[in-house]
C-alpha cells in the first residue's frame, strides 16, 4: 500500500489497485481455505483485501496530531452537520483535547449546545500557517484543498511552500478522507480529496520552486514528497 501511495495513485483508483496484488496471491494457490476448512470464496477474498486497505489507512492516524484525530472521528460520524455538544466533549476527552481548544484552532463552531466542523468556504481566506500557533493537519489540509479549488495548483503550492515537511501528512489524510467519503456516499467531498492527490506532483513541483525563492531549508524539507 505504501508503494501505491508513493506512486501517487489517485484515491479513486486505490481500492482497485490493491485488489490486483491481493487477488494475484489468492489465485496463486489451487485452493484457499477459511479457518473452518471450507474453501474461501472470491467475494470473501475481496472483502479481506478491502479490510486490509482500511486498516492500513487507519494506522496512518498515528501520524496525526490530536486535533486532527478528533476532527477525523467527528467527521466520520457527522460530516459537516451539527452534533451534540456533550458528544463532542466526550470525544475530545478521549482524544486529549477540548472543544474550546478546537474552536480556538479554527476548525469547528460550537454554539447553542451544538458543534460542527467548519466547511472549507468558512475558513479564513487570508490564513497564514506561519502565524498560526496551533495548526492541526486537518486545518492545513482543508486550507490547501480550498486554495486548490479556488486558485489552482499555484494557490495550493504557495501554502505548502510555507509549511515544508508537514505537507506529506496532508496527502495521507486526503487518502484517508477520500476512502471515508466514498463509503459514506459523500461524492462531492470525495472529489475534492481525489483532486488534491491527482494534482499532488504538480503542486509539489510548484511549491519547491516557490520555496527555493525563499528559505532554502523549507525547499529541502519538501524533497521526497
Amino acid at each position: 500500500m505504501a508503494k501505491l501511495q508513493k506512486g501517487n495513485i489517485a484515491p479513486v483508483d486505490l481500492a482497485q489497485a490493491a485488489i490486483g496484488p491481493g487477488m494475484a496471491i489468492f489465485s496463486r494457490y489451487s485452493k484457499v481455505l477459511e479457518s473452518d476448512g471450507t474453501p474461501m470464496r472470491v467475494c470473501t477474498a475481496l472483502g479481506l483485501i478491502n479490510q486490509a486497505l482500511d486498516e492500513y489507512l487507519t494506522e496512518q492516524e498515528s501520524d496525526y496530531d490530536a486535533d486532527t484525530r478528533w476532527a477525523l472521528a467527528w467527521f466520520e460520524q457527522y460530516g459537516h452537520n451539527e452534533g451534540p455538544f456533550d458528544e463532542a466533549e466526550t470525544l475530545s476527552t478521549a482524544k486529549g483535547v477540548s472543544v474550546k481548544g478546537l474552536q480556538e484552532a479554527g476548525i469547528l463552531l460550537a454554539r447553542g449546545g451544538k458543534v460542527r466542523l467548519l466547511k472549507r468556504e468558512e475558513l479564513k481566506p487570508d490564513w497564514d500557517p506561519l502565524k498560526d500557533a496551533r495548526m492541526p493537519i486537518w486545518e492545513l489540509t482543508q486550507q490547501i484543498i480550498q486554495r486548490h479549488r479556488t486558485q489552482g495548483i499555484d494557490g495550493a503550492a504557495a501554502l505548502i511552500a510555507k509549511v515544508g515537511g508537514h505537507a506529506g501528512v496532508t496527502r495521507e489524510l486526503a487518502y484517508r478522507l477520500y476512502t471515508l467519503c466514498e463509503r459514506k456516499g459523500w461524492a462531492g467531498e470525495a472529489l475534492a480529496y481525489n483532486a488534491l492527490v491527482v494534482d499532488w506532483p504538480g503542486i509539489m513541483d510548484a511549491a519547491k520552486t516557490t520555496a527555493m525563492k525563499g528559505k532554502q531549508s523549507v525547499a529541502q524539507d519538501l524533497e521526497g514528497f
